[in-house]
């Protein structure tokens, strides 16, 4: 067994492992969007299913926008008043020195205010040629979130530089679709994150375990591209390297009861069913799926867009339906309850 301590992958969600397979295309695509002179949009939603990887994207994006010094980063804790946070950490770094907004003081008024106070200070930031990204992981709508959005959406029609990048699971998407005044955030843009590349994974195991490379894109393959089963797979590999049983073992284990019951928890029963038949179906013809749950064209393609949307299952192959996470199937086989077998 190897040191723990120097395990160079890791299980827990949301914690950035020193072993990184990075998404540099969409990585790129975003910080050149937000970089863009005449950028029209100032927010991004990056959206997925648990552990594909969107809080440690999200990361790594807000570092590196924040090597830019025309760039100000500010993670927030969306559970706490994000417009209080904010102008604390604001007047922390740009009123109390004197290499930026020199000389800005927020009296009176302004400073019982916390939007006049940011747009106060986003004034003089747009004319130092200055940018400020808000970074907010998880969010679910409530009064503060709320508030920072009506607020964002107030700042940027007055042609602010103010950008946001959030997270957020799919499921709560339409909860910002019932108020009128934050169906922009509904609208945002979506960064639907791409499997790893399956190269640079198998890149990555040949290198650190010193295995043949056949072995190390079987190993790969086998994650399909899923970001947590890929640090998973890695994590008890570097416990277990000549025990490939026991490795084997936690694996699933750990995908089982960390992701899959949770993700099979928030699914409906109907959702349930359909993926129950689409196990049970060779080949994954959409066709053949829908035969064995009777269902028509029109009465099966809302669910099918929605199991693609969350991650779950792959809909690119004209006419078919593949699962997209590791051991699903399995899963689904061991797991699903009595309503959910046709």
């Amino acid at each position: 067994m190897h040191d723990v301590a120097h395990n160079p992958f890791t299980p827990d969600f949301g914690r950035e492992p020193p072993e990184l397979i990075p998404r540099t295309k969409q990585a790129m695509e975003l910080i050149a969007s937000f970089n863009a002179e005449s950028s029209s949009q100032h927010i991004r939603m990056v959206t997925g299913i648990r552990g594909c990887g969107k809080t440690v994207f999200m990361t790594n994006v807000g570092r590196q926008l924040a090597m830019d010094p025309s760039w100000t980063v500010v993670e927030l804790n969306p559970e706490q008043d994000l417009l209080e946070s904010l102008l604390a950490q604001l007047q922390k770094s740009y009123i109390d020195l004197s290499d930026m907004c020199s000389g800005l003081k927020l009296e009176g008024a302004q400073a019982n205010c916390p939007e006049i106070a940011l747009e106060k200070i986003l004034q003089d930031m747009k004319k130092r040629g200055k940018k400020l990204l808000i970074v907010l992981d998880e969010v679910t709508k409530n009064q503060y979130t709320t508030q920072l959005a009506r607020t964002f959406h107030s700042l940027v029609r007055l042609d602010l530089p103010l950008y946001l990048i959030m997270t957020e699971p799919h499921d709560h998407l339409s909860a910002w679709k019932s108020d009128e005044s934050l169906t922009f955030l509904f609208r945002a843009p979506r960064i639907a994150l791409e499997p790893l590349n399956i190269g640079m994974m198998a890149d990555s195991y040949e290198r650190i375990f010193h295995i043949e490379k056949n072995q190390a894109i079987r190993m790969a393959r086998d994650t399909r591209g899923y970001a947590c089963a890929f640090q998973v797979l890695g994590y008890f590999t570097w416990l277990y390297p000549d025990h490939p049983i026991e490795v084997s073992a936690h694996y699933k284990d750990y995908l089982y009861e960390f992701v899959y019951d949770k993700v099979w928890a928030e699914l409906s029963v109907k959702d349930r069913r359909i993926l129950t038949a689409m196990n049970r179906t060779p080949g994954g013809k959409i066709k053949d799926i829908r035969a064995r749950l009777n269902m028509d064209t029109n009465q099966f393609n809302p669910y099918r867009m929605r199991l693609i949307r969350k991650g779950i299952v792959d809909g690119n192959n004209y006419g078919e339906l593949h699962f997209c996470l590791p051991l699903f199937e399995e899963y689904i086989e061991v797991f699903g309850t009595p309503e959910d077998m046709d």
